[in-house]
């Protein structure tokens, strides 16, 4: 990078510092008080946004490297520069967007600075074989599935803390050639703070604790999680209509009025290594839940207790489980799974990522209203085992398979299960 390019980024580097924190000794040998360029880089060396070299010399007519050019960036985005300053060091953030991600400067923080709303999203391709016989006929149905979801899930920076979010679908399926316009799935503020987050609209309902035991939906409410190694959360919200029903096979649903929540939960984690897990409590009102009781079908509420315990061994192993009861049903009243994860798969963001993994699952109808059914179905009980792939950077591939029995017993005793999934996904 030539001197007067050189120059002219110096000058758009000037981060606010006031006149008399530069008014002392020349930084620099090779920048005495009389250069034409003086007065920028003794504010930048001030901020400590440029360093120079071990031998006290700046420098400015040499070339520098991209990675040298990212590394004042970074220096320079840390001081929150405002006005004209900003914009100027927008362009820069993201020209150098790729050497700053390396440098470590998270993608979200310069995204921030870049742009008041980031756009993310995905196409994701699913595909499903599902062969069932709930009352053990010797015939198994068969069901499949076929077809994508095009998603986008914009962010939008209200300040430093808060922001609005959203997740907007449009679904095809094709198998029967049929699509929907996009759709509003999710929409809600969050303040994110040091030890303190809140968030309140429409957001994820999949309690990390729990791993999808019970939910993996949406909550219309508020959140409120306070803590760092030990996190207490409490919520409050309501499901749409269809997202609870009890019976066998989410049999007996009227879906006349949606599903009131409210839960509680404590959980340690120790960090990147180590112990993890904790407990949590769920009390939910549904019309529906009526049918939670074989003789008494008096109650529309669901108590619901459950525990959850892990633990990281390295970076690569990890085993875990979660156990969860309806204490107000009286049949297929408990739930639970436990499984061990090899590998570093996350989000398909580095190429080469890949994780294998192994499991037993039970989904109580009357306690997992809506679990994550990738691979189990609800109302069953089994083994899963599946795995993850990232051939590309931001290119995944997840395949599973499920093989198990019905919980309860059909007309000729508990009936067979299993279940194939496949998915594709393009983040971008």
């Amino acid at each position: 990078m030539k001197k007067t390019v050189a120059a002219a980024l110096t000058a758009a580097f000037v981060v606010g510092t006031s006149a008399t924190t530069f008014a002392a000794a020349n930084p620099f040998s090779d920048v005495p008080a009389g250069h034409w360029a003086y007065n920028s880089i003794s504010k930048l060396a001030a901020a400590g946004v440029v360093e120079g070299y071990g031998d006290g010399t700046y420098r400015g007519d040499r070339n520098i490297t991209r990675y040298e050019m990212a590394q004042m960036v970074a220096k320079a985005m840390a001081k929150n520069p405002t006005g004209a300053n900003k914009a100027e060091l927008d362009r820069l953030a993201a020209e150098f967007r790729d050497e700053l991600d390396a440098l470590g400067v998270r993608v979200a923080e310069l995204e921030k600075y870049a742009d008041k709303v980031v756009w993310h999203g995905k196409i994701e391709y699913t595909y499903t074989n599902e062969r069932t016989d709930p009352n053990n006929t010797g015939r198994k149905d068969k069901e499949k599935s076929n077809g994508f979801i095009f998603r986008f899930e914009p962010t939008a920076h209200v300040n430093d803390h808060w922001t609005v979010n959203a997740r907007i679908d449009a679904e095809v399926d094709m198998k029967h050639d049929e699509s929907t316009n996009f759709n509003l799935v999710r929409g809600w503020a969050e303040g994110d703070y040091d030890k303190f987050n809140i968030k309140v609209g429409k957001f994820e309902f999949c309690p990390e604790p729990e791993f999808g035991l019970m939910w993996d939906t949406e909550i219309s409410g508020a959140s409120l999680t306070v803590g760092s190694k030990w996190q207490f959360n409490a919520l409050a919200g309501r499901l749409s209509e269809d997202k609870v029903g009890a019976g066998i096979l989410g049999e007996n649903i009227t879906e006349t009025d949606p599903s009131s929540v409210v839960g509680l939960s404590v959980q340690y984690n120790q960090g990147e290594r180590g112990i993890f897990g904790g407990g949590s409590w769920y009390m939910v009102k549904d019309d529906d839940l009526i049918w939670q009781k074989r003789s008494e079908r008096s109650d529309k509420k669901a108590n619901i207790w459950s525990a959850n315990l892990g633990y990281q061994f390295t970076d690569l192993l990890c085993v875990r489980g979660a156990y969860a009861r309806n204490s107000k049903a009286d049949w297929e009243k408990d739930s639970w799974h436990a499984e061990l994860n090899y590998g570093n798969y996350e989000d398909a963001s580095e190429k080469g990522q890949w994780s294998v993994y192994a499991g037993y699952r039970k989904y109580g109808t009357n306690v997992s209203f809506i679990p994550t059914e990738d691979d189990t179905l609800r109302g069953t009980r089994g083994f899963v085992i599946g795995a993850n792939w990232a051939p590309f950077q931001n290119i995944g591939f997840q395949v599973k398979y499920f093989n198990g029995k019905y919980i309860s017993a059909g007309e000729h005793g508990r009936g067979k299960a299993d279940k194939f999934f496949g998915r594709v996904e393009l983040f971008f």
